[in-house]
């Protein structure tokens, strides 16, 4: 069956998701992976959105974590102020998966930028800033979302935003943060890349119709491509239910 980068992306980022574990999700493709894996292999699922909604089943995909159809079967709409202290308590104690985030750089240790583009006090570019993702990198391991270019993967990221693995082994305990959470993946358009002993990011999964050699040249620092191997296509099921049922507008896909 033929598809998209994004329902590539979006099936991808569902097979990050475990039945029975707890998820903190926020909008865009996030959303619709979650939602995916809630319709197949993970119907378990405990999702979290940062509108204090807990444990919401969506039939299809909402359009933000706002969306009332993120209400579906949830369990608990607490104000939001409940929601920030729900996060940090679980987390601490390592009953949150992960969470998932995006930004506007990404450095070869998975330390995010979503505040600027150039000096912090003189910026070519100001963003929104971090919002609820600094709290989900310092307490949760992260999946990140990001495209892939060469100007959004560099060396040094011009501002963290988001602490990942900071310089690499021991650094995230140096700073006082959890040495045993941090950045577990990172999902673009062209592949799927983990981090290793050595906390750096490498190659896991390049996805059908691209080469290791492309990413190579889509990043802005040297990537270990040695344990590449290419991604399994979305099945076809899969696929079906994306399309069909999870986002039927293809208001993301």
């Amino acid at each position: 069956m033929e598809y998209t980068k994004n329902q590539m992306m979006a099936v991808t980022l569902s097979r990050q998701i475990e039945d029975g574990k707890a998820y903190i999700v926020g909008t865009g493709l996030p959303l619709v992976g979650a939602t995916l894996a809630k319709n197949t292999h993970a119907p378990n699922a405990h999702l979290i959105f940062e509108t204090a909604l807990f444990e919401g089943n969506p039939q299809e995909v909402p359009t933000s974590v706002s969306d009332l159809r993120i209400n579906y079967q949830a369990s608990v709409l607490w104000p939001q102020y409940r929601y920030f202290g729900f996060q940090s308590i679980y987390a601490k104690r390592g009953l949150i998966a992960c969470g998932f985030l995006g930004g506007a750089q990404i450095d070869p240790y998975g330390n995010l930028n979503s505040t600027s583009i150039g000096d912090y006090f003189h910026p070519q570019t100001r963003f929104t800033g971090s919002g609820g993702a600094n709290g989900i990198a310092t307490y949760c391991d992260t999946i990140i979302i990001m495209k892939h270019e060469k100007r959004r993967f560099i060396e040094k990221v011009d501002y963290i935003t988001s602490y990942g693995w900071g310089r690499g082994p021991g650094d995230r305990a140096r700073v006082g943060l959890d040495p045993k959470r941090g950045p577990r993946a990172v999902v673009t358009e062209l592949g799927l890349m983990r981090f290793g002993e050595d906390c750096r990011m490498y190659l896991a999964e390049y996805f059908p119709g691209v080469s290791p050699k492309q990413i190579q040249e889509n990043t802005g620092f040297e990537l270990d491509l040695s344990r590449a191997v290419e991604a399994r296509p979305p099945e076809a099921e899969v696929l079906d239910i994306l399309i069909h049922k999870v986002d039927p507008l293809r208001l993301m896909i």
